[in-house]
């Protein structure tokens, strides 16, 4: 490993842009695009890395994002490192070689700008679509700010590409608040990132070889021995690399944090937990705001704390619990909805941390940001208020609307 010998050049960048700097220093071999809002500009960036030749890599303009992820399968399987993002609508599209991505243990990196979903209409950011897609066996990783966006989209080549995981890698980024947000980045330099990286070994198990001929992903049947137990050993090894990633994901940060001195969590932010009465949890941009809201009510004698969660697939759950038994309440804000739970689903996901290690407190559910919505630290403010009422045995019946009288 090489420490940083000075520091990258230092930017101004909105969330999009950061990520297709983040892809241009990986070094994709094949990148395949179709614009969606408000992930357009993203690729619109890429496109043009490509054109100045910043970017050496084959650019395939296709009809759309089925056929977008169904192409870079092919080049995945011969041996490139891909890359593609997406947005709602194309997400749901994309839906197909999406769920078979996993299953044939194609490593990639593709970003999700999140936006909320149909309908009523709405292009604007929110988290439903990414949590409509949770358990379909990629690693989920969800970013703060601007600069975590371009560090996240480089780690997560290195956790894909990893020999134990192989699995694809979804670098999450709030639609409009970071896709559209300008703020300072710092750009490592192109040898820091080849060196962090390492040689290209994409696929090694399963590259096609004219020299070599092979099926790929043949019908599971009953014939020669295959069959369910096939199956079942396929479904096995990608459980347990999805939870092997967690160790992966950690030593990654780890690496990169060693290498250009940026501290991200890997797997579960604590913010000002110590003494922390009461806590709320976050994903995102919105952590942001929570953590303001923190400081000033911590300011003010407020025993309070922020838990950001990083990763989100595979849900690090002793993580969230060395983080849950600081407090003795907790509060779930979701930018998104659990249909089947009438609450939102890292609330479900806290729930089950929760059963699951035998810790015991009020949890209260949250939704707010819908469509787009802001969520102020005076939002968070009296989040922490009913979080305290819930402590003291004032529990709400079910979720509470952040944004329904705004």
């Amino acid at each position: 490993m090489t420490a940083l010998s000075k520091p990258g050049k230092v930017v101004v960048l909105d969330g999009n842009e950061a990520a297709a700097k983040g892809v241009a220093l990986a070094r994709p071999d094949v990148v395949a695009v179709y614009p969606i809002t408000p992930q357009s500009s993203l690729v619109e960036h890429l496109s043009s890395l490509i054109a100045s030749g910043e970017l050496d890599a084959e650019l395939m303009n296709v009809e759309g994002e089925h056929s977008v992820l169904s192409a870079l399968q092919g080049a995945a399987l011969a041996g490139a490192r891909t890359y593609t993002a997406t947005s709602g609508p194309g997400l749901a599209f994309m839906f197909e070689p999406y769920i078979r991505q996993p299953g044939l243990r194609l490593p990639m990196v593709a970003s999700l700008v999140t936006r909320d979903t149909l309908t009523p209409q709405c292009v604007w950011g929110g988290h439903q679509d990414a949590m409509l897609v949770r358990e379909c066996g990629w690693i989920h990783m969800y970013c703060e700010t601007v600069q975590e966006i371009l560090d996240s989209v480089i780690m997560g080549y290195k956790v894909a590409e990893h020999p134990e995981i192989m699995l694809p890698v979804n670098v999450n980024h709030d639609g409009n608040y970071l896709s559209f947000g300008v703020t300072r980045c710092e750009i490592p330099e192109q040898a820091l990132v080849d060196d962090f990286l390492g040689p290209k070994n994409i696929n090694w198990h399963a590259a096609l070889d004219p020299e070599r001929p092979m099926s790929v992903d043949p019908l599971t049947g009953n014939a020669g021995g295959a069959g369910p137990s096939m199956f079942v050993r396929y479904r096995k090894g990608q459980t347990e690399a999805m939870a092997h990633a967690l160790d992966i994901i950690a030593e990654v940060h780890a690496d990169w944090a060693a290498r250009t001195g940026r501290h991200h969590a890997p797997l579960v932010e604590e913010y000002r937990l110590e003494g922390a009465e009461v806590a709320l949890i976050t994903l995102g941009s919105m952590t942001g705001a929570a953590k303001d809201c923190c400081d000033a009510l911590r300011a003010g004698g407020r025993k309070v704390g922020v838990i950001k969660v990083k990763t989100y697939r595979p849900f690090p759950v002793a993580a969230m619990a060395r983080a849950l038994s600081q407090v003795k309440a907790v509060g779930v804000m979701d930018r998104s909805v659990s249909y089947g739970w009438n609450s939102g689903p890292m609330h479900q996901d806290t729930l089950s941390t929760l059963g699951k290690t035998g810790l015991r407190m009020p949890c209260l559910s949250f939704i707010g940001g819908l469509a787009g919505a802001d969520i102020t630290e005076a939002h968070f403010e009296r989040a922490y208020d009913a979080v305290f009422k819930a402590a003291s045995g004032d529990m709400p019946p079910g979720p509470l609307w952040v944004n329904e009288k705004d």
